[in-house]
């Protein structure tokens, strides 16, 4: 079944539907989880972030202090670029694809 935002939902029929998104002034879900990634990461990819909205602003601290490669892909330098051990501006249609087939590359050779 498909919802459209702002219709009720049909089970509840109190809910409305919205996307699954992280809003401004919201918290992500499962935190814990996501700290725990952040903790076993090997390579840490912002894509097209402002770097001022927390907690997911910091996710690129807890990324270096595991050791992980931390790259930003933006139109623009983000509030946090300087976190980060590479950067690549453009279009994200356009860098996170050659980013992608960079690394898949470098896993076959």
């Amino acid at each position: 079944m498909e919802m459209r935002v702002g219709e009720v939902c049909p089970q509840c029929r109190a809910a409305l539907a919205r996307p699954d998104v992280v809003w401004f002034g919201e918290m992500p879900y499962h935190m814990e989880k996501i700290f725990g990634y952040l903790a076993r990461a090997d390579i840490f990819a912002a894509i097209g972030t402002s770097g001022e909205v927390y907690p997911a602003a910091a996710f690129v601290q807890e990324a270096a202090a595991a050791g992980a490669h931390r790259i930003e892909m933006n139109l623009q330098p983000s509030a946090v670029v300087s976190d980060f051990a590479e950067t690549r501006f453009g279009l994200a249609s356009e860098i996170v694809p050659q980013w992608a087939a960079e690394l898949l590359a470098r896993q076959t050779t």
